[in-house]
């Protein structure tokens, strides 16, 4: 393949096993004049394996805006780069939105190179509904903030994904039991690629007493998957709000009423033009 002057290859590197890179990755890494790594020692590793002598540069959470007018200048300049992560996809939950962003907005051409992606990898095997789903990536550190957003998520259908440090694992399945029930279907998958890959499911208190059962089981990255909200129970919760609804939309367009019984309950509105969607097809229908 030919790389061409003056653009931002975006690639996706492995989670694990390195291995698992395409022909077309290991082309653009050893063809371009630079590869911007989130840890250049790391990336090393991974450019030794294939012979790739490609220089490195730092780009990551610390340095990134300082460095991206610069980084710009030497892409309309004719330079071709490639953007890397420790693992996985580029900034998905990691370094380089900004550099893309404003690679895109001065013109200069990016290209993505498709890979590793722990969020889908995850997903493929967790036996949960993969049509729609939900990335959270990372939850606050702090539980106050964890438990607020967990509460807004409760009445969310689809697969929920969410990433974990281990030494917050067990905390989060907790966490996550409290705010979703402890009987919610779930999966948890650690080390992916590597060679302590676990994949476990379970309901959300079966998983936390998995997490309690050894220290082995909180190690490792973590991808912790939820399945997504019963529809008798996002029934419960809207409450008054659907019977308010159901009259407004016997008077009313769906959006208008939709923005009515907002304001009237409180609900917030995404979550009951969920529902009107529901009973608008046709009107009262289950």
């Amino acid at each position: 393949m030919s790389i061409e002057p003056g653009t931002l290859y975006v690639v996706a590197t492995p989670i694990g096993n390195l291995e698992d890179i395409t022909r077309r990755a290991l082309e653009v890494l050893a063809q371009v004049d630079v590869v911007l790594a989130e840890d250049t020692r790391h990336s090393a590793r991974l450019l030794r394996a294939y012979r790739i002598r490609t220089p490195t540069e730092s780009l990551h959470d610390h340095n990134e805006r300082r460095a991206t007018p610069a980084l710009i200048d030497r892409l309309r300049a004719g330079q071709t780069m490639a953007l890397v992560s420790d693992a996985g996809t580029p900034l998905i939950c990691d370094p380089g939105y900004h550099l893309v962003s404003c690679a895109r907005k001065a013109g200069v051409k990016t290209v993505p190179v498709p890979g590793p992606c722990a969020l889908t990898c995850a997903l493929s095997v967790a036996g949960l509904p993969s049509d729609r789903f939900c990335f959270e990536g990372f939850l606050p550190a702090r539980r106050a903030a964890r438990q607020t957003r967990l509460t807004e998520l409760t009445s969310e259908p689809r697969t929920l994904i969410f990433y974990e440090a281990p030494h917050r694992a067990e905390q989060c399945l907790s966490d996550l039991a409290s705010a979703f029930g402890s009987d919610r279907f779930a999966s948890v998958a650690r080390e992916l690629t590597k060679v302590f890959e676990e994949v476990v499911s379970g309901t959300l208190s079966e998983l936390l007493e998995w997490s309690r059962s050894s220290d082995d089981h909180r190690k490792g990255e973590f991808v912790i998957l939820v399945g997504g909200a019963p529809a008798a129970a996002r029934r419960e919760e809207l409450g008054d709000g659907e019977r308010i609804l159901r009259v407004l939309l016997e008077e009313l367009p769906l959006s208008k009423a939709v923005r009515v019984a907002a304001r009237l309950t409180g609900i917030k509105r995404n979550r009951l033009y969920e529902r009107a969607v529901t009973l608008a097809q046709p009107f009262g229908s289950e």
